[in-house]
């Protein structure tokens, strides 16, 4: 099959590009000038162009395109997260309504990051409680939740109705891929940092690359799946237990712990914000586990120890 993946030289993109490629998949990446070693083709990420013909004929575009939140949020930056997504997801639905011969399956890229912040119960796609009301967070944090509504939204009123169209609330990729999440978490953890964070109650969702590429297989598959799907392992865990587990992975007893102020202090070092490691995301995967899917790393113990070994082996 022809798979288009629009933003795909990040590192979800790689990984999924490098899947797809292993078992003999057609793969073209959408890019403004990053590098894969799929097949590129340049676009703006704005505007229909002559990029727009590989989507015709495509059998599944899958756009990850977006600007990282990895960063402080800035006026600037909050416009170009919000209009990177946006536009890209506008351009692609232009497209696939252009076609000919349109796509039967569009996966868009959304996050688990849509959610409250909360700790008393878990957050599915039917009784889960959306963010931005949330009375005890920092009033800017509502931004991420509203760029994750505005690119739903956008793809919701793209006007393709020869496509299926699935958001894919998405939670953190780990993959033993160098300069990936999974990669900092683990550095954190070799330095004798990976403790708790601010207490470490907050939730963490994640789930392992191999589930990740296996759960776009199986909504590619399912004809019957449309709308939010939460792609993310079943047992979301306390950030301490997360890092406890990644300690025991690595074989370190050691791990300090991190105030709030330290956090803060860490993050404007950093140029990043405090949101993507103080705030809960107790996400779980209810339409995915309903429709038959079975995780091979639900746990996230035992996907630690998995990536810890790939690590170790350089495994890209």
């Amino acid at each position: 099959m022809k798979y288009v993946i629009p933003g795909g030289t990040g590192q979800v993109g790689t990984l999924l590009a490098r899947a797809l490629r292993a078992r003999g998949e057609d793969v073209v990446i959408l890019s403004r000038g990053g590098r894969s070693d799929a097949r590129v083709v340049r676009w703006d990420g704005r505007t229909p162009g002559s990029w727009a013909s590989e989507i015709d004929g495509a059998d599944v575009v899958i756009n990850l395109a977006g600007r990282s939140v990895n960063c402080r949020y800035t006026g600037a930056n909050v416009r170009a997260i919000l209009d990177s997504r946006v536009d890209s997801t506008r351009a692609v639905g232009q497209a696939i309504a252009a076609s000919l011969r349109p796509p039967r399956v569009w996966l868009q890229m959304s996050t688990a990051t849509i959610y409250a912040h909360r700790f008393d119960a878990p957050n599915d796609e039917a009784t889960g409680i959306l963010g931005g009301e949330e009375p005890d967070v920092p009033g800017y944090w509502r931004f991420s939740v509203d760029v994750a509504k505005a690119w739903e939204r956008t793809q919701e009123e793209a006007a393709t109705p020869r496509t299926r169209k699935v958001a894919l609330r998405t939670s953190m990729v780990a993959s033993p891929d160098r300069g990936g999440v999974f990669a900092m978490l683990l550095g954190l953890t070799r330095s004798g940092l990976g403790g708790a964070i601010a207490g470490g109650r907050q939730f963490v969702s994640f789930i392992h690359e191999h589930d990740f590429v296996r759960a776009v297989d199986f909504l590619t598959a399912h004809e019957g799946i449309t709308g939010p799907v939460n792609v993310t392992a079943p047992t979301p865990l306390a950030q301490r237990d997360f890092m406890a587990a990644l300690r025991a992975a690595w074989g370190t007893r050691v791990g300090l712990p991190a105030t709030r102020w330290m956090v803060e202090i860490g993050a404007f070092l950093l140029s990043t914000d405090t949101e993507l490691v103080l705030k809960s995301r107790r996400v779980v995967p209810t339409r995915l586990l309903d429709a038959g899917f079975r995780f091979q790393e639900p746990e996230w113990p035992a996907a630690a120890r998995e990536l810890v070994d790939r690590w170790r082996g350089g495994a890209r």
